[in-house]
């Protein structure tokens, strides 16, 4: 069974492309399901997210299933064949291995180290098993990807530290405050900045956020997208009193919270007031930075923060490759001996038939032992059997690449004929028969 890996993903196709060949926004069960119904599909499971459309194949005749999968994307997507393929990649075994060990690992993703492709990666196994499009050669390959997976995570810091000023700035947050739960936020501007911020905020569990602007509309809409309060503009002052947090980020010519707000905002403050200011200009005069309890953030701040944390995850990245590379080489070591088993079967069934052969024709001369002592020598047989296939078998397990475990199997096969003995009972060939003395 071979492994067969086709997709899209932002290293190879635009977003335009990404969205019209997305599975995720649809019943990517049903996708999976249609596309195994497929004769030259055994085995599959589709991997969709915002950056990736994959499909994994185990199958037996890589041409025809590549045909297939094309045919597959095109029909379901609606989308003639040359609107895409000239951006899908196509992966092979070890390389088709790799690539899913890296994609669970984040290494693969648009921002390295993500913590949630591996939950996608595991929800995509899921729908392919809910609708038995699982085999042997995926079942395996998946669950390995969740333990390389898992190990990136434990075992090196690819996912921690910010890339971005946004998250430097909400992760600093909490280094402040330690649980954000109950935090109020006060949110200065309804641009691009004080939107994903105020996304962050929110997904990481504040209280209450209070979004102003000078453009009252602007505060209402930014308001109802993060499930926020708008307040007036008028309400400045009087809002800086009452909150833990503020980001501003307005795009003014001059500062629009000044020192002297700021004071009267603090005044009879017992917490950190924790300012971040996104602007250039900046919005916040810097000399409040002097103010008892006051904790600010500009721009260039965050950014040498964000950079530190980029050049930490460069370095951990090589620990997480060391780790992909380490897990491709055993799993595909395990596929190997995997594959090594038929012939190994084969080889201890010819010997076994030997034996039983040459006791059933010796059998009279063995009538006088007991039938302990014909039991034991039985034993005694079973025993250089094993010992003589013991060495055989394991070189065949660890041969270095599946084309030379190919041929050293076929050698065994000339050598012992062990093709001619097909037809040999089962009972007859297995170690663990029964005495076939009555």
């Amino acid at each position: 069974m071979n492994l067969l890996l086709l997709g899209v993903s932002h290293r190879t196709a635009p977003v335009d492309l990404r969205e019209k060949l997305d599975f995720s926004s649809g019943d990517v069960g049903a996708a999976v399901q249609e596309l195994a119904s497929r004769a030259s599909v055994p085995e599959c499971v589709v991997l969709s997210t915002c950056n990736r459309s994959e499909v994994y194949v185990a199958n037996e005749n890589l041409e025809r299933t590549r045909r297939d999968i094309i045919d597959f994307l095109g029909q379901f997507h609606g989308l003639p064949s040359e609107a895409f393929t000239e951006h899908l990649f196509t992966l092979e075994g070890r390389e088709a291995v790799e690539h899913l060990f890296r994609v669970a690992a984040g290494l693969d993703s648009a921002l390295v180290g993500e913590p949630q492709i591996l939950g996608q990666v595991k929800e995509a196994f899921q729908k392919a098993s809910e609708r038995h499009c699982i085999g042997p050669l995926l079942r395996s390959l998946f669950d390995r990807s969740f333990i390389v997976g898992k190990r990136v995570r434990k075992e090196t810091a690819l996912g921690e530290g910010a890339v971005s000023v946004s998250f430097e700035a909400v992760a600093i947050a909490r280094k402040i405050f330690g649980k954000l739960e109950g935090r109020r936020v006060l949110v200065i501007g309804a641009g691009d900045i004080s939107t994903l911020t105020a996304q962050h905020l929110r997904t990481s569990g504040v209280g209450e956020i209070l979004i102003t602007s000078r453009t009252g509309a602007h505060a209402q809409t930014l308001a109802e997208q993060v499930d926020a309060r708008a307040v007036p503009w008028r309400e400045l002052s009087a809002t800086l009193a009452t909150v833990d947090i503020v980001v501003s980020a307005t795009g003014a010519p001059r500062h629009v919270i000044t020192r002297s707000q700021i004071e009267a905002a603090t005044r009879r403050r017992s917490q950190p007031l924790y300012i971040v200011d996104l602007a250039v200009p900046r919005d916040v005069d810097p000399s409040v930075v002097d103010i008892e309890q006051v904790i600010l953030y500009n721009i260039d701040d965050l950014q040498a923060r964000v950079q530190q944390n980029l050049t930490s995850r460069t370095a951990e990245m090589e620990r997480a490759e060391a780790i992909v590379h380490e897990e491709v080489a055993g799993f595909l070591a395990r596929q190997r001996s995997l594959s090594a088993v038929p012939t190994i079967k084969a080889l201890r069934k010819h010997f076994y038939a030997i034996r039983d052969a040459e006791l059933l024709r010796r059998e009279g001369k063995l009538a006088a032992l007991s039938p302990e002592d014909y039991a034991r020598f039985e034993d005694v047989t079973r025993l250089m059997i094993e010992r003589l296939l013991l060495n055989p078998t394991d070189q065949l397990k660890a041969l270095p690449d599946e084309e030379t475990q190919v041929a050293y199997a076929e050698m065994l096969n000339r050598l012992f004929r062990l093709s001619e003995h097909d037809n040999i009972d089962e009972d007859v060939r297995s170690p663990d028969a029964k005495s076939r003395r009555p």
